[in-house]
């Protein structure tokens, strides 16, 4: 560690890069050398999860099996370094980083099937959320968890931090829904806990870790006071330290161990793949936004509300209300609004319009004896709800997109039993004014007593860093010691809660936790010092350094949520990660000293950053703070051209007909010239064409390959305006390539997505005006340096 002062930075000493060139060498005799990630810039990308902490780790291994893993597990054990899995890194709280090994399974882990008619789903930890509940959309189904972070967090994830959201409550939960696992142990032993002989099998082949397991079982139980305790504390959402009910909840070594998993953040074993019991996706939905005076006349329409059946009852305190109010297609009333007003959003949901209809009267007559601002009105417009919900969804990034240069972003969770919520909620709210967080806002999934908060924080004095001390100390004070509430509701402990398991749960409580842990991972190497960590200020230690940057991209909050929009997530760096990379590099430089990490990220920056970047903006439809990380790609290849190569690009942007004329053109000849004299031929002449080109103008050149598509033929195909349910915008790329040189038949891309269109009973507009526009930046290979054009039609 280096330190510069009393603020704790990340170690970039020359020999730690060394060591990991060392690391991976070793890891390469049973991982294949293109799956091991030991380059700078590819260690740095891996460095942020959506945490408020950054860990550089000595490598990043993409394993593809069990058996790698089993082998990971073997070489950590034998070098004593640690192991930590990560699937989607969108964890809040620091439990996807490391200084060790990063084993990524957010890339090859994704397989997933539906079982027993959409009751069940079976599937692995690197599949999203989102994407399991479209697998099971067509049963009417879906995974019981319902995170906001549901579009990018990983299934991995999801079980590892015990999910929950909006509507899960505590019964449908990961815990809850769980069937049965597939886990990997630190010792290399694979069970799979549904399997017929899976226990005989746990005892045969981890006996200590077996019987462990039920003398801890037997200490609770014959414990009557602790183990009440356990069952009051699961009663609502908690997700602080592991899952001691597992010990109560079931009898067998297999099914508690598989339940302990469940939250357990992966400091105990890997889970390979999870069979989920899903519940109903209900069809009939009814909401409305509620608004009160005050945020304790809210929470006291919590309880009536949801006795009458609410399925999400979600707070909003005045200063949240504020940060949204100026956004389009938010109601005009929210901002006339007391300076003491709160807010509840909520919504029914039934199997018919019947019982939908019965259950809103009942919350109109709970109401009325509630101190509501207006009238209360429900509505069952999908697209109004969506307006509604949009309100909700947006508090969180309202909060990052206008936090101070150089702070970042907290999120923390809290539960307090539900009698107490409303006089805690006041009570959080006067903490950010003693600490001084005057932009800090309350929200969250009142129906369970949790409440979500968020402050932005900067971690660059140590003033900022005695800030944050003393106010985690407070909200510990009030959540434990006054109200006996949890510190965790559904993001996991982490490395923020992990010094406070103790205070919330007690010594024997901790103490059994302790012996869990020494049991399946006697070496402590998986995860370390994430739920379990006797360091008082570990929550202060490795924090993110957050340098001003480009104003493109200042306002990110490395939550994530983009990366599975990007086209080349798979290739190099994903949006967020481009902007870690940019975030070093300018911490280094303020820094003002020669580093060989800043050389090498320098080095590979053009290429991993900026020419594998598609510029295509599908990065802000999911950012929550509507950041264009192509926007930053543009800036940076602008400053690579002279002005004269800015006239010549505006030009060819004023003129984009003759472009496609002339790339058609080029592969007619090509191809031409291929069939005359062979492919041998015409990569020869690009080869030349390529080294004229770097040697005068150094510029790389496009290289003819086998793979070269034919000229797309003929005119695009038309399609009307008139009841067009989409306009469709064909890619230039597709208005210039047809068919591949091995397929026999011309159907091209644009073609087969109207063929798909029409099955699906679509109607397509394709505008006359396509041709000669660009709906993008080509991004060429080998790092070539294209101009800059702005599309002239959206796509």
């Amino acid at each position: 560690m280096i330190s510069t002062g009393s603020i704790t930075t990340l170690p970039r000493k020359a020999e730690d890069f060394l060591a990991s060139e060392e690391i991976g060498r070793e890891l390469g005799k049973f991982i294949e050398a293109s799956r091991i990630l030991t380059r700078t810039i590819d260690r740095i990308a891996f460095e942020s999860d959506a945490s408020l902490y950054g860990l550089i780790p000595k490598a990043v291994v993409q394993p593809i099996n069990l058996e790698e893993v089993r082998r990971l597990f073997r070489f950590s054990h034998d070098r004593k370094i640690p192991l930590t899995f990560r699937s989607g890194g969108t964890s809040l709280s620091g439990q996807a980083i490391t200084d060790g090994i990063l084993v990524d399974v957010g890339r090859y882990w994704r397989s997933a099937q539906v079982e027993e008619d959409g009751r069940l789903l079976r599937v692995q930890p690197g599949l999203i959320g989102q994407q399991a509940n479209q697998m099971l959309k067509p049963y009417r189904a879906k995974i019981g968890p319902d995170p906001a972070s549901i579009t990018a967090a990983r299934i991995g994830g999801i079980l590892s931090n015990n999910a929950s959201g909006m509507c899960c409550g505590v019964a449908q939960n990961a815990y809850h829904t769980l069937r049965s696992l597939t886990f990997l142990l630190p010792s290399g032993t694979k069970i799979n806990s549904a399997d017929p002989d899976a226990d005989a099998l746990f005892w045969n082949l981890e006996p200590e870790l077996a019987a462990g397991l039920l003398d801890i079982k037997h200490q609770l139980e014959s414990n009557p006071q602790l183990s009440l305790r356990i069952r009051e504390k699961y009663r609502m959402k908690n997700t602080t330290g592991y899952s001691l009910n597992a010990f109560l909840d079931y009898t067998t070594p297999v099914q508690i161990f598989s339940h302990l998993l469940i939250g357990a953040e992966g400091t105990l074993a890997f889970i390979a793949e999870a069979v989920l019991e899903t519940v109903r996706d209900l069809p009939f939905k009814s909401t409305g936004l509620l608004l009160f005076p005050g945020l304790h006349a809210a929470c006291e329409a919590i309880l009536p509300l949801r006795e009458a059946g609410a399925a999400a009852l979600e707070l909003m305190d005045r200063a949240s209300l504020r940060s949204v109010e100026d956004k389009p297609g938010i109601p005009a009333e929210i901002r006339l609004l007391p300076e003491n007003a709160a807010a509840l959003l909520v919504e029914f949901q039934t199997v018919d319009g019947t019982a939908l209809a019965a259950e809103t009267a009942k919350a109109q007559a709970a109401l009325a004896n509630l101190k509501v601002i207006g009238k209360a009105e429900f509505t069952d417009d999908p697209v109004e709800q969506e307006k509604l919900w949009k309100i909700r969804k947006g508090l969180f990034p309202s909060v990052g997109a206008v936090r101070a240069k150089g702070t970042t972003v907290i999120i923390e969770d809290v539960v307090f039993p539900i009698e107490h919520l409303a006089d805690a909620a006041v009570e959080l709210s006067h903490l950010f004014v003693k600490h001084g967080y005057t932009e800090a806002i309350i929200f969250g999934h009142a129906k369970d007593g949790n409440l979500h908060f968020v402050i932005a924080q900067g971690f660059n004095s140590e003033v900022e860093r005695c800030q944050y001390r003393e106010f985690i100390d407070d909200v510990v004070d009030l959540v434990v010691r006054k109200y006996d509430g949890a510190l965790k509701a559904e993001h996991g402990t982490g490395r923020n809660m992990a010094p406070f398991v103790e205070t919330e749960w007690g010594s024997e409580a901790y103490s059994i936790m302790q012996w869990l842990k020494s049991l399946a991972d006697p070496h402590n190497l998986l995860n370390p010092g994430v739920i379990l960590n006797s360091d008082p200020e570990a929550h202060l230690e490795d924090l993110k350094k957050m340098p001003v940057v480009e104003d493109e991209i200042d306002k990110c909050i490395e939550c994530g949520y983009c990366e599975p929009k990007c086209p080349s997530r798979d290739l190099t760096l994903t949006p967020r990660q481009r902007i870690v990379v940019r975030r070093e590099l300018q911490r280094l430089k303020d820094e003002g000293a020669s580093h060989a990490a800043y050389d090498a990220l320098n080095r590979d920056f053009p290429y991993m950053v900026l020419d594998t970047c598609a510029v295509d903006g599908l990065c802000a439809t999911a950012c929550p703070v509507d950041i264009d990380t192509g926007k930053l790609t543009k800036r940076f290849r602008q400053l690579r051209h002279t002005a004269f190569a800015n006239q010549v690009a505006a030009a060819i942007a004023r003129n984009f007909g003759f472009m496609e004329f002339g790339a058609r053109l080029a592969l007619t000849v090509g191809h031409a010239v291929q069939r005359v004299f062979g492919l041998a031929c015409m990569k020869g002449i690009t080869r030349l064409v390529d080294k004229a080109s770097r040697s005068i103008l150094d510029e790389a050149f496009w290289q003819w390959s086998a793979e070269m598509p034919r000229p797309r033929r003929g005119p695009l195909p038309a399609r009307p305006r008139q009841d067009a349910e989409a306009l469709y915008f064909p890619a230039c790329i597709s208005r210039i390539m047809g068919a591949l040189p091995d397929e026999q038949q011309e159907t091209s891309v644009t073609q087969a997505l109207l063929n798909i269109a029409d099955r699906a009973g679509v109607k397509l507009w394709i505008p006359n005006e396509v041709g000669g526009n660009c709906c993008g930046v080509p991004s060429p290979p080998r790092a070539l340096r294209w101009p800059t054009m702005q599309p002239s039609i959206a796509s």
